[in-house]
């Protein structure tokens, strides 16, 4: 079947190859590494769950082992958009998590998964559109979250991100059949679900859905990518229903914002947004002025989101002349903010001071902001010291009275099996009054040792400590004690030894922190 346009006779592939076409696109998808690796990561973060104590811990530590994502959060959570009222500075996850919400920092760091994985290669200008798309789409999914009176309503914003999953990775693994369906479209003969079955042999939304289902994602996003029926819709009569409409919805206001540059004023009177509301406005019990807050807030949220991933502004290309790369996704590179100058030896940076100071003030904020909870602030602090000091290792123990025990909560750090193993007693035996651990609690002593491996600190390291960190050649113990009263203590650790110490500057720095902690707790 063949078909004119202004570009040229275009013919429509039969049964056969759009069987061919699929096949071979999803055997692409599932047999790269890359692609495989990114199936992963999303899964564990869409896992991630806040509703048990370890979930702001657990999101905080996948943000922190990727050094780059780091930088974006932090980043996103100094724009002016989020920056707070009096201008501090936001310099640990822990606190961006705070600020920006846990759900939000979730899905923005599922998009800057996708943005890492799909930014390059020979087609990245048609990607970007697709990829800016998706972000657009994952920030209304937010807003219509914030509208809803469903539980878990959050999630819409991952459904909807991934509602434009289907025309990235044709767009990113087969660009020709990308192109062929942008003809279709283009042509206002087709709709993207009729032009995507008939090139592929399934919509983008099938591809979609079948994608994160090899990827394990959870069944309610998987189904929230069908395709709608056209015509007028009514209230759902369900989450799940609510969903698929909610990420049909983002992605059509992310065509329309996408069209009109991303500008909320002239996006609200396009026709293309009046159709929308004709076709949404009773489910949503959305109106025109309704309509037009979401773009404002999505253009706002858009833009702040493009200079927390340092992305350029770029003219939009044409996608179906086959051009290679006119307008690459340009994402600055982001190292993890210390090289090998601005460190010592043993890993703490050089500027530690400066580093630490900045945590001061960032858990003082958190903690005058009054919503806090002390898991926080631990948390904050905690961070403040792994990342500000080098340590590889980093946790908060904390007593259980009724088993005499002290026991690793949370913990930040390259091993974290060690986590599990970190239990004690908590008090010496008998047979031993010599332990550096029970005579840091008992003389509520800071204490930072340089190097582990000396003979007389040997002596004093418990049995305990040598099975479980044989290789830790230099560390530091902060009691917790309010009162007599001993809770608990912060422990870091390198495997080499640190003789450039501690100076009389970071180590008051380091008791401000662990002020704040004993003050949260015994307020708390």
């Amino acid at each position: 079947m063949s078909e004119t346009s202004s570009f040229g006779t275009f013919t429509t592939p039969d049964e056969g190859a759009t069987r061919r076409v699929r096949a071979a696109l999803m055997q692409k998808v599932n047999g790269d590494a890359e692609m495989f690796a990114l199936g992963g990561s999303i899964a564990r973060v869409i896992e991630l769950a806040d509703s048990d104590e370890p979930g702001p811990h657990d999101l905080a530590y996948f943000v922190l082992s990727d050094a780059a994502l780091t930088q974006r959060i932090l980043r996103l959570s100094n724009t002016i958009r989020y920056r707070t009222v009096s201008g501090t500075a936001v310099t640990t996850v822990s606190r961006a998590i705070a600020l920006l919400g846990f759900d939000n920092v979730k899905t923005t760091a599922l998009a800057m998964l996708l943005v890492d994985t799909l930014d390059s290669g020979a087609h990245a200008g048609s990607v970007r559109i697709e990829l800016e798309a998706a972000l657009c789409a994952s920030l209304v999914g937010r807003e219509m979250a914030r509208l809803s009176f469903y539980q878990g309503a959050e999630e819409a914003a991952i459904g909807a991100l991934f509602k434009n999953l289907g025309a990235v990775l044709v767009a990113s693994h087969e660009h020709e059949r990308y192109r062929e369906i942008r003809q279709l479209v283009t042509q206002s003969k087709h709709t993207p679900p009729q032009a995507s079955q008939m090139i592929l042999g399934c919509s983008y939304d099938t591809l979609a859905a079948a994608v994160l289902a090899e990827w394990k994602i959870p069944d309610v996003i998987v189904r929230a990518q069908a395709t709608l029926a056209p015509g007028t819709l009514k209230v759902a009569g369900s989450r799940g229903e609510w969903m698929r409409q909610v990420a049909s919805f983002s992605i059509d206001v992310a065509r329309i914002m996408e069209s009109t540059a991303g500008t909320a004023g002239d996006a609200a009177g396009t026709a293309e947004a009046r159709a929308l509301l004709a076709r949404y406005g009773a489910a949503f019990e959305l109106d025109a002025a309704g309509l037009e807050r979401i773009f404002t807030n999505v253009a706002d949220g858009m833009a702040a989101l493009m200079e927390s991933m340092n992305l350029q502004p770029m003219a939009r290309p044409e996608p179906d002349t086959g051009e290679g790369m006119p307008d690459v996704l340009l994402l600055a590179t982001l190292g993890a903010g210390i090289d090998e100058e601005g460190a010592w030896p043993s890993g703490k940076p050089k500027n530690a001071r400066e580093l630490l100071l900045a945590g001061v003030q960032d858990v003082t904020q958190l903690r005058a902001a009054g919503k806090a909870r002390v898991n926080d602030v631990i948390l904050a602090v905690l961070e403040t010291l792994y990342r500000a000091l080098g340590f590889r290792f980093a946790t908060v123990c904390l007593k259980d009275a009724r088993q005499g025990q002290y026991r690793a909560r949370v913990s930040f750090g390259e091993d974290q099996a060690v986590q599990a193993g970190f239990v004690f007693p908590a008090a010496a035996p008998p047979t031993s009054s010599r332990d550096l651990f029970v005579l840091a609690m008992d003389n509520d002593a800071d204490l930072m040792i340089s190097d582990a491996s000396s003979q007389k600190i040997r002596e004093l390291l418990p049995p305990w400590h040598r099975t479980l960190l044989p290789d830790a050649k230099s560390f530091i113990v902060l009691p917790l004690v309010v009162g007599k009263a001993q809770l608990g203590f912060f422990y870091a650790d390198r495997a080499v030894t640190a003789p450039e110490g501690v100076p009389a500057d970071e180590t008051a720095m380091i008791r401000a922190l662990k002020r704040q902690v004993l003050a949260a707790l015994a307020a708390g």
